[in-house]
């Protein structure tokens, strides 16, 4: 269970995914806030904590029960507006409409492209006209999530391609 894998990990080392991922939070930064932000796989909160101290408001959904307890409990300790689920982000269903949505390297982690798809599909449908789509992925996938944003109807335009980043704003 990859849930009881992450679980360890986070427990052994408070940091495990490393910092955020500069040019998500960069992005993120550039936002107005209040916006709403969804982080599908945010384990610790590497990229979710950020968004939230820059004042957004942030949903973060990963399988690690102690990756969501660790980003919790450092949002409350610096009284930010953060809110964590513990859900496989394949079967999460988002409530409301977001400004941004962060996928920071999970989509590899998935299954098949089948779970991919779906999860694409779900982000495509919770992001607001004009808000964006902020993807980190190994090679082997990029390509997959520029083919699912750009055959779109409308596309979605791709406004940053940088080594596995690919960020896309959503019609407006």
């Amino acid at each position: 269970m990859p849930e009881a894998k992450y679980d360890e990990i986070f427990r052994e080392d408070s940091a495990a995914c490393g910092p955020a991922t500069p040019e998500i939070t960069t992005a993120l930064l550039r936002i107005p806030p209040p916006a709403r932000v969804l982080d599908l796989g945010c384990g610790q909160g590497r990229d979710a904590l950020p968004a939230a101290r820059h004042g957004h408001e942030v949903v973060g959904v990963d399988v690690s029960r102690v990756g969501i307890a660790q980003m919790l409990a450092a949002g409350a300790a610096e009284g930010l507006c953060i809110e964590g689920y513990v859900a496989d982000v394949v079967e999460f269903e988002p409530e409301g409409d977001f400004d941004a949505v962060v996928l920071d390297r999970v989509l590899h982690m998935l299954p098949d492209d089948t779970s991919r798809l779906r999860v694409l599909e779900t982000v495509a449908e919770v992001t607001v006209p004009g808000g964006v789509v902020l993807t980190a992925e190994t090679p082997s996938h990029v390509d997959l999530v520029r083919r699912f944003f750009s055959e779109r109807e409308p596309a979605w335009p791709r406004t940053l391609v940088h080594k596995g980043l690919q960020f896309f704003e959503g019609p407006r």
